[in-house]
């Protein structure tokens, strides 16, 4: 069944729940939660207002009917690369015009927003021929998704050390007061990884801004030295995909999984492989190899989520740009329970991403999944029909329909349909 494909200009149009980035007094209607029970759940003003018992709650602008539906706290997206996403395709070298790199940035955010992150964070270079530009665009992008999604730029550089390092400090400087940002960087890529690692923690302290490094993590005594120098740093340091870490022998992954735990590094996998989108063209061999050790890395105390990573580019000419992939492959081929690896995806991205906890319980953001099933590995492996609600308002709805033909086999069966109703959408949840 095909992904729907969500045209930028959807999003916008007046909403029927509301006008505003945070519409008031809209009611989820017969959702059912992780624990099983059915709710009404109201938001207003951005948050969760009430939950009641199914039918027991009204509300002056609009109710959505959820039956069916399973209601989760949203996804968000860690580690994405929307300024190079969805180029695998183009002809001849990639255009890096600001309206070229906005309108890329922001197909890719919508495409992840459509299947529930109502946050998430975009690696972009910096430094080069291309100085600040990319990461202009990503925050005009940033700021015309105000109220649909919440976009952050990552800055990142590649050397920052030696006398070819001055210009890229210069540059992330310049990048810290343009806007909003994360400050990243590609240890891998310089000549000395740790001294880029401190340029990088130097600028991040001085500013207050959060860090998030692009490594590999293949090698022990880089990781503790980052570990050594990370500790206590606010409002906190990621560092991904790190799938070398699976390659390394397991006493020794262990031993690094201590430290990095006992700094509070976050670790940001990507389960389904690792982007080259930052590398050096045939620098990157890890395609292919394992992603991050997460049972490992838990298993010590070290904060996991998972991200998406290279979005149809040229590191990776697939992907999808949704979470819930991210947690199928977490429970399928990482050995998580169903539960866990969403967790991964939505409480521990948003930790990572230092953003608010949600729950589905009064007081707590109105940033919510439903996705039509009974259950969480249920919408795991079947997550087709979804709304996305942000600040508390609906911005994104996929709808699939499933029939069968007329069979004999098909009526004795009484095989689950999603049924047309008068207004396109499906009526009956699936098994």
């Amino acid at each position: 069944m095909p992904d729907s494909q969500p045209q930028p200009q959807q999003p916008r149009r007046p909403s029927p729940h509301g006008s505003g980035p945070e519409a008031t007094a809209l009611v989820l209607g017969g959702a059912r939660l992780a624990d099983g029970r059915v709710v009404d759940v109201r938001l207003s003003g951005g948050r969760i207002e009430a939950v009641g018992t199914a039918g027991s709650l009204t509300a002056a602008t609009g109710r959505v009917d959820l039956t069916g539906y399973l209601l989760l706290p949203a996804p968000a997206e860690p580690h994405a690369h929307c300024d190079t996403a969805l180029t695998a395709d183009a002809d001849g070298p990639l255009s890096e015009t600001t309206e070229d790199i906005q309108r890329r940035t922001t197909e890719a955010a919508l495409l992840h927003l459509g299947h529930g992150a109502t946050a998430l964070r975009s690696h972009v270079r910096v430094g080069g021929v291309h100085g600040l530009r990319p990461l202009e665009a990503v925050l005009r992008a940033r700021q015309a998704l105000h109220g649909l999604t919440d976009l952050t730029a990552v800055a990142v550089p590649r050397v920052l050390t030696g006398v070819a390092g001055a210009e890229g400090l210069a540059v992330l400087r310049d990048a810290v007061r343009a806007g909003p940002v994360v400050v990243g960087g590609c240890p891998d890529l310089d000549p000395d990884p740790t001294g880029h690692v401190e340029a990088v923690l130097g600028i991040a302290a001085e500013h207050g801004c959060p860090v998030d490094l692009h490594t590999d993590g293949a090698d022990p005594a880089r990781l503790a030295r980052l570990a050594a120098m990370s500790g206590g740093l606010r409002p906190g340091v990621s560092i991904g995909p790190c799938g070398g870490l699976a390659r390394l022998p397991h006493a020794i992954a262990a031993r690094a999984a201590d430290q990095l735990a006992a700094a509070g590094v976050t670790v940001v996998c990507l389960p389904q492989g690792d982007c080259g989108g930052l590398e050096q063209p045939g620098r990157h061999g890890s395609h292919g190899a394992p992603g991050a050790p997460v049972r490992l890395l838990r298993a010590a105390g070290v904060r996991v989520t998972a991200g998406s990573g290279a979005l149809r580019d040229t590191a990776n000419p697939v992907g999808r740009g949704d979470p819930l992939e991210s947690a199928f492959l977490l429970a399928s081929q990482g050995g998580l329970r169903p539960e866990e690896a969403y967790r991964v995806v939505s409480a521990e991205a948003r930790a990572a991403m230092g953003l608010a906890e949600v729950r589905v319980e009064a007081g707590f953001p109105a940033e919510l999944l439903a996705v039509r099933g009974s259950g969480v590995a249920a919408v795991l492996s079947l997550a087709y029909s979804r709304i996305v609600v942000h600040r508390g308002r609906v911005v994104a709805r996929t709808s699939a329909v499933r029939e069968y033909c007329d069979s004999a086999v098909a009526v004795a069966l009484d095989l689950p349909r999603q049924l047309r109703s008068p207004g396109g959408e499906g009526q009956q949840p699936p098994a």
